[in-house]
């Protein structure tokens, strides 16, 4: 069967190596679920999902090409031939689903923030990406990592980096490592605030990531006595969420 040409544009790099396309599939913990593989490529984990008997189990792949080779390769195989990014996940989920893949490095930040869009109805995600991404998303406040996408995250799902993958496991071989991670979200993560509040401080404040709260925040209102808490003295990557939180249902409204 004819391979498919790696495009750069699409920032493929297919994983040739079947071991860790297993343990990416093996590391997917809720069951009974619909799944949604994003870019499969070749379909080297395509091949171990459907060994799972999922009866609700797709693809997406925007590589016309790549959707050729999987309908001649899994003739039975649901595939949606189109943009993940735009794609209305409603339209084929009514409830709850669990996203994989080998996330195309290009977009994958813009694939978390989909995921977020939709944190109610994914409820898992598992997948490979750029190592740097992957360790940005899992890591703790204090770390020099700890960012925007970490807080946002992490105050609706546990997150766990599992493990990394070497770049000579790809063709082409990217020019970094891997990492795969696994996000769970966790029903008892409710935010205390307003969301879209929330979301607007803690970018506010690792936009300008090297100065105090104190300074980074100054465009919102807090009361007087409030402004003298030592909170204000740290800079975003020593927050918690929960910590975010407490300066959101301070900020003085309009």
């Amino acid at each position: 069967m004819q391979q498919v040409t790696p495009k750069k544009s699409l920032g493929q790099h297919f994983l040739n190596d079947e071991t860790i396309a297993e343990k990416i599939v093996q590391s997917i913990t809720i069951t009974d679920t619909p799944i949604l593989e994003i870019g499969p490529g070749m379909g080297i984990l395509t091949q171990f999902l459907l060994s799972q008997e999922n009866n609700n189990y797709r693809v997406i792949e925007i590589d016309t090409e790549s959707v050729a080779y999987l309908q001649n390769k899994y003739p039975s195989l649901p595939i949606i031939s189109g943009d993940f990014l735009k794609l209305n996940l409603s339209e084929y989920y009514p409830d709850k689903l669990i996203i994989v893949g080998n996330f195309p490095y290009n977009i994958s930040s813009q694939i978390l923030f989909k995921v977020l869009e939709n944190k109610d109805m994914v409820i898992e995600l598992v997948g490979m990406f750029q190592k740097e991404v992957a360790e940005r998303v899992a890591s703790k406040p204090g770390k020099k990592k700890y960012g925007i996408l970490s807080v946002l995250l992490q105050a609706h799902y546990d997150i766990e980096y599992l493990f990394t993958v070497d770049e000579h496991l790809f063709t082409p071989p990217p020019q970094v490592k891997s990492g795969v991670i696994r996000m769970v979200r966790n029903p008892d993560k409710k935010l205390r605030c307003d969301e879209a509040l929330f979301k607007n401080v803690v970018k506010t404040a690792f936009n300008q990531r090297r100065k105090t709260l104190r300074n980074s925040l100054k465009s919102f209102s807090f009361p007087e006595a409030y402004k003298a808490d030592p909170i204000f003295a740290l800079r975003p990557e020593q927050l918690s969420v929960g910590q975010f939180e407490e300066i959101c249902l301070s900020v003085e409204r309009p």
